[in-house]
């Protein structure tokens, strides 16, 4: 008989216990889906004031969509849309904040391409010309060498190729600045070493060819006749048609007067342009 009772005091405890789980099971479940209905409302919001222009407030509502329920793939989503609203604006310094974030918590999120792209553009946007702060500069050209070799085969490794050449042509252009500053004030050494540097490092801008014209220049200067004929054979063979020869030629030739013409090719023009119908 104790028996008996023993076991419908068992057949009870486990009834209760069931009862109970699925009870916190059903709670569990309508506080999640609340939580999600919250993150998507102001996931919403936050998009609807980014497309307004009131971006301090939409990156305030990506970011309550992000801690109103952290597990959901939206979550990463609203950080990176954080970061772009404070970047839409030119608060770089708190998009860089919202990138470090994302790194730091989500280091193998499919958008990290982007992620990447968008923290270079931060500091290319920064970016003034050759006489200011070179930081910007040298950041971003890392940056997005490091976008070419992590992701080359994406949009974004296309477009950070071209902008680092676009960042290798003000960084010549700061050494032009530079090498023009120490040639008035006859550093002779200084100038030629910054006009060298654009030929070892820089030597797919447009700065090459006066680059090699200075150094004929300063050479010259100085007297070092033989340097100034070697980097002008250099400039000869590869410019010729250039402005910056010219000006490199009558330095050896006072009475040097322009002889050389630009042909024109109208029907290769032509040519190409029909290219374009084919």
């Amino acid at each position: 008989m104790q028996n008996k009772y023993i076991v419908i005091l068992y057949f009870f405890l486990i009834l209760l216990f069931t009862s109970c789980k699925s009870s916190n099971e059903k709670v569990s479940v309508i506080k999640y889906e609340n939580l999600e209905l919250q993150m998507i409302d102001a996931y919403k919001e936050g998009y609807e004031q980014l497309e307004k222009g009131d971006v301090i407030y939409a990156a305030k509502k990506f970011n309550e969509a992000e801690l109103l329920y952290p597990q959901s793939e939206w979550a990463p989503k609203a950080v990176l849309l954080a970061a772009y609203s404070f970047y839409s604006q030119n608060y770089y310094d708190e998009a860089l904040s919202e990138l470090d974030r994302f790194f730091k918590k989500y280091p193998k999120h499919k958008n990290l391409d982007y992620a990447h792209f968008l923290y270079a553009m931060c500091y290319y946007e920064n970016i003034i010309d050759e006489k200011k702060d070179l930081e910007p500069l040298i950041t971003s050209k890392t940056r997005f060498e490091f976008i070419v070799q992590n992701y080359p085969n994406t949009d974004f490794a296309q477009d950070a190729k071209f902008k680092i050449n676009l960042i290798n042509d003000v960084l010549a252009s700061k050494e032009i600045y530079l090498g023009k500053y120490y040639l008035k004030k006859k550093k002779w050494v200084a100038a030629i070493n910054r006009f060298k540097n654009i030929l070892e490092s820089y030597e797919t801008t447009i700065y090459v060819e006066e680059a090699l014209h200075r150094l004929v220049e300063t050479h010259y200067k100085i007297g070092l006749v033989d340097e100034a004929e070697k980097y002008a054979k250099v400039l000869g063979y590869n410019y010729q048609s250039s402005e910056w020869y010219e000006q490199t030629f009558k330095i050896f030739n006072e009475d040097y007067k322009t002889t050389f013409e630009i042909k024109k090719d109208k029907a290769s023009v032509f040519n190409k342009f029909k290219k374009l119908f084919k």
